[in-house]
């Protein structure tokens, strides 16, 4: 249990990338799409969303140790609420990917689920974004540099996710289908007992659909860690941009939207997992296998 929950602190996200300056004619319009590095441990920066990262990580870790210090055959409190997130998620995922493969990937889908939970909602609480540095403004004083960033609004983070999924990807894969096997579920083999002209053509199809399936593949960390960046920095920005139409009322107007956020955060958590989950499932499963998996 413990060790599924500290998964998480392997996914502070280290600079990948410095994304693209804010022009200054941007500047003061929404939050910043890069992190701010606001101290340095050596060489290494620390960002205001490495150091939320540690904060949720932390969180999660020490709760766990607080569900967890006095087992009770009869589960109450704060151990019922853990052993209902665990093994809800447990028969989620054997749906989905079969006993065999939840057995052996539970523990990641599990953390990075509850992980990216919990960070999506960390960034909805107030002063996460708009307490820090910066300068009087037209409407009052103007946050440039946030002391705390949502975790999963800097690309950094979701691209390391992302990455590590892709690792793990691959080692599941090689351990269950063997090199050989790999392959073949990439490229494929033409069936059947075709002879000259017709087994070579499908053989060029094959490997051309192969092709493709890696290009698909290579591209998958992208569109994982774009998909989840995406939607949380954009819901960040509305929250902003919603506080500030009418700046008496900045404590009133983004109300509603915070309950959508909720929600977003919850959905984005689920499609993170679902989507390593199901690619998971579609390189490890066999064609003659049938069973809950399949369907």
């Amino acid at each position: 249990m413990r060790a599924l929950i500290i998964a998480a602190l392997f996914w502070a996200p280290f600079p990948v990338a410095q994304a693209a300056e804010v022009s200054a004619e941007a500047e003061g319009h929404g939050i910043p799409l890069h992190a701010v590095e606001i101290f340095r441990i050596g060489p290494f920066p620390i960002t205001n969303s490495i150091l939320v990262t540690w904060i949720v990580a932390l969180g999660i870790i020490l709760f766990a140790r607080l569900a967890t210090r006095q087992m009770r055959d009869v589960p109450e409190g704060a151990q019922n609420f853990l052993e209902w997130l665990v093994e809800g998620l447990y028969d989620f995922l054997t749906g989905i990917i079969g006993p065999m493969l939840a057995k052996k990937t539970f523990w990641f889908f599990a953390s990075v689920f509850i992980f990216i939970l919990s960070a999506n909602w960390f960034g909805l609480i107030p002063g996460v974004g708009t307490i820090g540095w910066g300068h009087p403004a037209e409407h009052g004083f103007e946050v440039t540099e946030p002391l705390l960033r949502g975790v999963n609004a800097d690309l950094n983070m979701t691209f390391a996710m992302a990455m590590i999924f892709f690792f793990l990807w691959t080692v599941w894969a090689l351990q269950i289908n063997g090199i050989k096997g790999f392959f073949l579920h990439i490229f494929g083999a033409p069936k059947g007992d075709m002879q000259g002209f017709m087994k070579f053509a499908m053989g060029f199809v094959f490997l051309l659909v192969g092709l493709l399936e890696v290009v698909s593949i290579l591209f998958r960390p992208v569109s994982l860690s774009f998909r989840l960046f995406g939607n949380i920095y954009a819901g960040e920005n509305m929250l902003e941009a919603m506080s500030n139409i009418v700046p008496r009322l900045n404590w009133l107007i983004p109300v509603p939207f915070y309950f959508m956020e909720l929600l977003v955060g919850l959905i984005q958590a689920m499609v993170f997992m679902l989507l390593t989950a199901v690619f998971t499932l579609l390189i490890c499963q066999h064609e003659e296998e049938h069973g809950p998996a399949q369907h």
